[in-house]
């Protein structure tokens, strides 16, 4: 009983000081983990990922990614200044890359390594949609999520110590802590953030996508089409992750008029 509550009283204390602030939405996170610990570990991933994977070698859709990237990019770094948060981009290293493979997927790793996957443009349909996927997976890096999901991962595993001690340490159980972090599995492809990161990455997508000069009423026309070309019966949003087709299509257009005013102002 003394150790659970020695236990207890350690992790309330890990997440008392250990909170950091999701920018636009301002919820407060569980941040035990410091990104320069991180990010660097992500690089690491990113390059081997690329490595065992095929590159696009069309210029036209290479070119529209990284369009598309440097443009949101450069609406998070403005946001960011604005509001006095520039630290959130500590340690960034902005790439955008084209893979070429029929999975409808993208992801943003912590610190700004994009891919894109060839099989989701046709659903973008063109800019637009690749501005609201973009928007999206950058949301996912600019809110900590990975961060966020390494540091309830290694509470619940016991390794309070830092991540580069813990690496050291327990380097098969912090890899595999990383890995679903970061959203990458090596067997399982990508896993999908919890509905909570979803939903707010959603939200600050349409901000960033707006600033970009991107209209933010792409985005549910976009999950539309998502819906659309989903296989089978959609998993009921109680078991699943991700939000129901249909409830993220009105959470989105819940927060368009957020994004609009900053659309508007373009």
């Amino acid at each position: 009983m003394t150790k659970l509550r020695s236990w207890l009283l350690l992790s309330v204390l890990l997440m008392l000081l250990g909170c950091a602030t999701v920018p636009i939405t301002g919820r407060s996170q569980l941040s035990i983990i410091k990104n320069s610990e991180l990010i660097p570990m992500s690089f690491q991933q990113y390059q081997e990922i690329l490595k065992t994977n095929e590159l696009s070698e069309n210029k036209n859709k290479i070119a529209l990614i990284k369009k598309v990237g440097f443009k949101i990019q450069k609406a998070v770094e403005a946001y960011l200044k604005k509001e006095g948060q520039s630290e959130v981009l500590d340690d960034f290293k902005w790439e955008f890359n084209l893979i070429e493979d029929k999975t409808v997927n993208a992801w943003c790793m912590p610190g700004g390594k994009v891919a894109f996957y060839s099989g989701i443009l046709p659903v973008c349909q063109g800019e637009q949609g690749v501005a609201v996927v973009m928007g999206h997976e950058i949301a996912h890096a600019i809110a900590n999520h990975g961060r966020e999901r390494m540091s309830q991962g290694m509470i619940t595993n016991g390794l309070l110590a830092s991540l580069s001690l813990a690496t050291q340490n327990q380097s098969a159980l912090t890899r595999d802590i990383l890995l679903q972090s970061l959203g990458v599995g090596t067997q399982m492809g990508i896993l999908k953030f919890s509905r909570k990161h979803e939903g707010e990455a959603d939200r600050m997508g349409l901000v960033f996508m707006a600033i970009a000069g991107y209209n933010p009423e792409a985005a549910p026309k976009f999950w539309k089409r998502m819906a659309e070309i989903s296989n089978g019966p959609e998993v009921p949003e109680w078991v699943s992750t991700h939000p129901s087709n249909e409830r993220r299509i009105e959470d989105i257009k819940k927060h368009l008029p957020e994004a609009l005013a900053y659309y508007e102002k373009k």
